[in-house]
């Protein structure tokens, strides 16, 4: 069985917690805060981030991106991409968007850790990120069902996963009036048992990060 090394506001780990499940892989989850001196994430990630996938023969996957591909690779049934590959290559753009406006996020939330507030110059070049990648993102999604194509994909679990982010990092952005579309897709996806099962919700962080 797998194990699953996680945060709970992670987007990135919540892309694969929704993967394992929609997949039916069975794993145990492992709940980390990776900026803390008492993280086991160098033992498994000389990159020292999450989510890292554990493998049975001791072995260790990470990178939120490589972690789905090497699923796709290794469980292909149900696949997560779309059959057509215009669709599947924008499923992938999708999820590059998404981890960019989560990306900026992260940024975002240690800068505002700092004195004073963190730098405004900063800040305000994240939150064009932020702005500019969900606006793309709800362009690409439109009004459809499903983010891309016919059936769930890997396309709403990044878009579902990004705009979850937001209610944990930036509440203050109104991204459900400004996108109802998008809004609508995030509440059919909440309904998922994966989605229900994986809400993202703030650590206490114990050691100073900045």
């Amino acid at each position: 069985m797998f194990r699953l090394i996680s945060a709970t506001p992670s987007p990135y780990a919540r892309k694969v917690r929704i993967a394992l499940a929609e997949k039916g892989l069975p794993f145990e989850l492992i709940t980390e805060v990776p900026w803390d001196s008492t993280t086991t994430t160098p033992e498994f990630n000389p990159l020292e981030k999450l989510p890292i996938l554990l493998l049975e023969d001791g072995t260790s996957v990470y990178d939120s991106r490589f972690i789905l591909q090497y699923l796709e690779v290794k469980h292909p049934h149900p696949s997560l991409l779309p059959d057509d590959e215009d669709a599947a290559l924008t499923a992938r753009k999708l999820e590059v968007l998404c981890d960019g406006v989560c990306d900026a996020l992260v940024l975002t939330f240690f800068e505002r850790m700092r004195d004073e507030g963190g730098s405004p110059e900063w800040i305000a070049r994240q939150r064009r990120k932020i702005d500019g990648g969900l606006r793309e993102i709800a362009r690409i999604v439109g009004n459809r069902q499903w983010a891309v194509g016919e059936r769930f994909s890997l396309g709403d679990i990044a878009a579902g996963t990004a705009v979850g982010y937001l209610s944990v990092r930036l509440p203050e952005l109104d991204w459900r009036t400004l996108y109802p579309d998008l809004a609508a897709l995030s509440d059919r996806l909440e309904e998922r048992c994966s989605f229900r099962e994986s809400v993202p919700y703030a650590q206490p962080i114990s050691d100073k990060v900045v």
